[in-house]
């Protein structure tokens, strides 16, 4: 990997770098795996989804755009929709209070605007990739709270307002359920800093700042772990739709719902179950997006990458078929090659067993794998 960009936060620059050791150190693994590249590919998906009404992107690195090749004609084959996957967070838009640095989003919307793809901003709000600086501030008063708030909201959406017409004004706002994977303390809401300044209506006042900014935004709630067939994700569905009916009751200016589905093959899924929950949030007069669409497969799958591979499309299949069934239509996966997913470095979603994820629709050599047939079945046969 290259240099990291001097206006990444530290935060963000140890984890690319972890990541890039990590992939140092295990491409051999990837050597391993099956390279069977298409000779006559089929069109990117971008295109077989756009073919039945469907929109289909993924979360894209701007320095990967830059310096690599493949990388870069991965993105331009597959990917209709771009999403930066760290470039739109507040400590690489705002490291210092007042210093506002686009560079590094910029040259994803410059790189999709070449090629007529749009870009959906993350994130506005969220409680990770917040700078040092921002905590303090917000935690010395409610209206210093609110100030901080306005003036992040003002120069990022009038900076990008021609160019982003989708953002993701809060993320990760539901509390994790006991029994998930990371269970919160007590409470339906996340203990984040801006819960802690200004209570729950913090997310009113997020929606309602990002809405005085440019009155045709689409602006998102996002959130994860509603997708499966668990008690914990059966509270936390609760949860999220109590959230959106509360909104949706106080008039509030949201417009959609995003659902992350980091997808995990340990945990059951139900079609019906989750078809329901979809419908019900559509009920509201809010549209549904999936948002962060990968797959971690657990310990159980076989060593086989071909097994391995049909197990996961199947899963994938049968979510997207669920997912369009109760009127989703756009679908945004994190990433597109498992090289370079999150699951790869991160501690709390690796392999117990220390096999790397087969999470992305394009394997360790940019081939496409039956991840990749599967989403492109389910898009070509969806309702």
């Amino acid at each position: 990997m290259n240099a990291l960009p001097p206006s990444l936060p530290a935060g963000e620059a140890t984890r690319r770098a972890a990541l890039g050791m990590a992939l140092a150190a295990i491409s051999g693994c990837a050597r391993a795996q099956p390279a069977n590249p298409d000779l006559n590919p089929p069109p990117g998906l971008w295109q077989i989804a756009r073919g039945r009404g469907f929109t289909f992107g993924a979360a894209v690195q701007a320095n990967m755009l830059a310096s690599d090749p493949l990388y870069a004609a991965a993105y331009e084959r597959e990917a209709g929709v771009l999403v930066p996957e760290f470039e739109g967070k507040w400590s690489v838009l705002q490291p210092k209070e007042g210093e506002f640095d686009f560079s590094q989003l910029d040259a994803i919307i410059n790189w999709g605007q070449a090629r007529g793809r749009p870009v959906r901003g993350h994130a506005l709000v969220w409680h990770e990739a917040f700078p040092d600086w921002a905590v303090a501030a917000i935690a010395e008063s409610q209206q210093r709270a609110r100030s901080v708030m306005a003036a992040h909201f003002t120069r990022v959406l009038a900076t990008t307002r021609l160019r982003i017409r989708d953002w993701d004004v809060v993320n990760e706002a539901v509390a994790d359920p006991p029994g998930s994977d990371t269970p919160q303390a007590d409470g339906e809401l996340r203990n984040s800093p801006f819960f802690r300044a200004l209570g729950p209506g913090y997310i009113e006042t997020a929606f309602r700042m990002a809405r005085e900014q440019d009155a045709t935004l689409r602006l998102v709630l996002n959130d994860y772990g509603v997708e499966e067939d668990t008690p914990w994700a059966e509270e936390k569905r609760r949860r999220l739709l109590n959230l959106v009916r509360d909104l949706v009751r106080k008039r509030v200016p949201i417009d959609a719902v995003g659902i992350q589905a980091h997808l995990q093959m340990r945990n059951p899924f139900n079609p019906v179950v989750f078809g329901n929950f979809l419908r019900a949030i559509r009920a509201e007069g809010l549209s549904v997006l999936v948002t962060e669409l990968d797959i971690r497969e657990g310990d159980s799958v076989p060593d086989d990458y071909v097994a391995r591979d049909r197990v996961v499309a199947e899963r994938i299949s049968a979510f997207i078929s669920a997912s369009a069934e109760a009127g989703v239509r756009t679908f945004l996966t994190w990433g597109l090659v498992d090289r370079f997913s999150w699951t790869v470095v991160e501690a709390a979603v690796a392999r117990r067993d220390g096999k790397l994820h087969r999470a992305l629709p394009l394997d360790w050599e940019y081939n496409r794998k039956e991840m990749w047939r599967a989403m492109a079945r389910s898009f070509n046969t969806a309702a």
